[in-house]
């Protein structure tokens, strides 16, 4: 089982980024994904969700309005385009697969730093 994320990197505030989660190993389709951000010192924090099937999606106060969560199951991927970025946005970011209570992935996290 594998989730890997790119995309992440430098961008001045107001800025744009998108980045990508690559799933392998497991039926990514049946997967409720999600984006988790850590900030230095501080603990992981819940960014974005989507559904498995509907696609529903649900954000953070923090970023709604500014970052949309997308997936596309035949590429087994999840995005995550971040628009209007904040110097307050820079963390780690990594991808979480979950289904139902039992299986949960992380991906090894990509970096987001936001600066002038």
């Amino acid at each position: 089982v594998q989730l890997v994320e790119s995309g992440g990197g430098l961008v001045q505030p107001g800025g744009s980024l998108r980045l990508s989660c690559v799933a392998s190993g497991f039926t990514f389709s049946s997967f409720y994904m999600s984006w988790y951000r850590q900030a230095p010192g501080k603990g992981r924090e819940w960014v974005a969700a989507i559904t498995s099937t509907l696609g529903s999606t649900d954000y953070a106060d923090s970023v709604k309005g500014r970052f949309t969560i997308s997936r596309d199951n035949a590429k087994n991927t999840v995005y995550l385009q971040m628009d209007s970025l904040k110097p307050e946005d820079t963390a780690v970011y990594y991808c979480f697969a979950r289904r139902g209570m039992g299986s949960k992935y992380w991906g090894q996290g990509t970096q987001v730093i936001v600066s002038s």
